[in-house]
């Protein structure tokens, strides 16, 4: 079981790290999210800031709704070009995970990536057993970006952070916080989001960028993915869907999917809510949401799943959606009782 004064050995350890470096690997999940994204980019601008030179590699290119974080810095989703750099660096180089649950969601060269040495691996899922030589997993916290923060505070470098750093760890906490709704939001989380917005963050501002700014296409499939809700055992959980016909019909992407589960988990009464994702290669991917007392995370570890008590996933290769939902579904039932225990 990790504890406060583990996690405080860790984050020192790679502080330590990252200060006796000058090359830089970062690298964060497939599929990035807005936790992913913001953690990745923030901490490349704020070791850039302390004169480091970094790579970030995302195996696909970061959606257009957070491209921006990426802007004056340098990014590879071409493998052979990160493992040139890191040749070029000598043994003066460090990886960083962030925001990762396990080594195989970093990707298809998950194995290339991890060959850099030291691997540092910075993560709040409660999932993460540690696949780095530095750890520092810390479940309790409210997203992977609060603990960049705190990473930067350690070296020395929030005070002076710039204003585009502090706007993507500032998207992080948001975006893996349900705007400040979920359990894991604590007086620190606040804290820090208070110490970004004194670095000129508007939350106003960041706020419409991601909820404001809807097309007329991701409307339309909003209604088509709520016209699939059903719900189960007395209407505790809710599950929602989107195919890839809906995706073609209505010119959209996964990105405009990205909110969509927070519609079943709000409806009264509904402890866990389920979006299940066809996948243009066959596979179904599924998020979890949870209200209150039911693990969600325990559920999707049964299908080599992870990530939090009230938000996590997994995929399957070969099930249809319908197939997928009832296999969830009584798991998801055990983890309702569990919850009432």
């Amino acid at each position: 079981m990790r504890t406060e004064k583990a996690a405080d050995v860790g984050k020192k350890a790679i502080a330590q790290a990252v200060q006796a470096a000058g090359n830089f690997v970062l690298a964060t999940h497939v599929r990035p999210d807005g936790d992913a994204l913001g953690s990745l980019f923030g901490l490349a601008r704020i070791l850039t800031a302390l004169g480091k030179q970094v790579l970030c590699y995302l195996e696909e290119p970061p959606p257009e709704l957070h491209s921006r974080f990426a802007a004056g810095l340098r990014w590879e989703s071409d493998i052979e070009r990160v493992l040139a750099f890191a040749q070029e660096c000598g043994p003066d180089i460090m990886g960083i995970c962030l925001d990762c649950g396990d080594m195989a969601r970093l990707g298809k060269n998950a194995a290339a990536l991890r060959e850099i040495r030291p691997f540092a691996v910075i993560d709040h899922h409660q999932s993460n057993d540690g696949f780095g030589e530095l750890l520092w997993i810390e479940p309790g916290r409210s997203s992977t970006g609060e603990m960049v923060y705190d990473l930067a505070a350690e070296l020395g470098a929030a005070e002076n952070m710039s204003l585009e750093a502090a706007e993507c760890l500032y998207t992080a906490l948001v975006t893996d916080t349900g705007s400040f709704q979920y359990d894991s939001t604590t007086a620190h989380t606040f804290a820090v989001a208070g110490r970004l917005l004194n670095r000129g963050v508007r939350p106003a501002a960041i706020c419409q960028r991601l909820y404001d700014n809807a097309s007329f296409g991701s409307l339309q499939l909003m209604q088509l993915v709520l016209s699939t809700l059903q719900t189960f055992f007395d209407d505790q959980v809710a599950v929602i869907q989107v195919s890839q016909k809906m995706l073609e019909t209505t010119g959209t992407d996964y990105a405009d999917c990205d909110n969509l589960i927070n519609f079943p988990r709000s409806i009264k009464g509904v402890r866990a809510a389920v979006f299940l994702k066809e996948r243009e290669d066959g596979e179904v991917s599924v998020s979890i949401r949870a209200k209150g007392d039911c693990d969600v995370a325990w559920a999707a570890a049964q299908f080599s799943g992870g990530g939090h008590k009230n938000a996590a996933g997994f995929r399957l290769h070969g099930q249809s959606m319908e197939q997928v939902r009832d296999l969830l579904l009584p798991v998801l039932e055990k983890a309702l009782v569990q919850g009432r225990q």
